[in-house]
Order: C-alpha cells, then structure tokens, then sequence
C-alpha cells in the first residue's frame, strides 16, 4: 500500500511523522516488505523497521530472546531517554509489550501504531528532536544541491 508522508507540527501535540526525513515526497510503508502469498514475513519486516530508525534511538534491535516468525517479531529499543521497550510487531502493527528487553509482560494493553515512526513518536521527545535534526540537515542538503 503506498502512502504520502505525513508530517504535523503543532506546539500542543508535538510533531506527528509519518516517514523517514530522506523519504519527503514518498514513503512507501511496504516497501521493505517481502511477500509470501497474502502473508508479509515479520521478521523481514522488523529488521527494515530497526534500520529505518536506529538513528534516532540508543539501541534497536531484533529479540534474540523471543521467538520471532512469519506473523509476529519482537523488537527491542532503548529511546533517548534511557527506556528500554520490548515491542511486538504484527500485521495490526507496532505496539509496546514490555518494560524490558526481551520480555513480555502478560495483560499489557498498549495502543497500536500503524508505523515505527508513529511509536517513537508518542515514547521519546529525544527521537522526536533527533528526527528532526534529521529533517533539517536533509533539507539543508537539497537546498545546497539546489533542488
């Protein structure tokens, strides 16, 4: 499915992303996605969502701990501000499972993100503030360019 980038700011909300700062005119959410008949692999999926933002995180990587597979995979991320996340990746989304690496902590119920970005977003002012540097220096880039 593709989709445009989304970026919101509002001095209330905070910014709102929906993309990679090097993606500005496309962001295409499945794009890293490989397809096995109707059944994306979210394993293949978790190891794109870990190196699209491991710039504006402390750590991220796949749970060595738990099983990950066709329909599900664990991510862990340490943000900015020294939280550590145990996320679970599925077809429904992002959404954060536990406190700790590796670890899922039963009766959890967290809201689920539609991307990474998204997660990030509402968890960590330090992503929020990396991803705009980001932005900033791509932008400066292509204004030197003189695109």
């Amino acid at each position: 499915m593709s989709r445009k980038c989304s970026i919101e700011l509002s001095p209330e909300e905070g910014m709102e992303v929906d993309c990679k700062p090097e993606d500005l005119s496309t962001c295409l959410y499945d794009e890293h996605c490989v397809e096995q008949g109707e059944v994306k692999d979210m394993r293949l999926e978790a190891e794109a969502v870990v190196n699209d933002v491991l710039f504006a995180v402390t750590d991220m990587h796949v749970s060595h701990n738990l099983t990950s597979g066709v329909d599900v995979a664990y991510i862990n991320v340490e943000i900015r501000e020294g939280n550590r996340y145990c996320l679970e990746l599925t077809e429904a989304g992002l959404r954060v499972v536990g406190h700790a690496f590796g670890q899922v902590e039963e009766g959890l119920s967290t809201q689920y993100h539609e991307t990474v970005y998204s997660l990030l977003d509402s968890l960590s002012p330090g992503y929020r503030e990396a991803f705009g540097n980001a932005l900033l220096q791509r932008l400066e880039r292509l204004k030197q360019n003189g695109q």
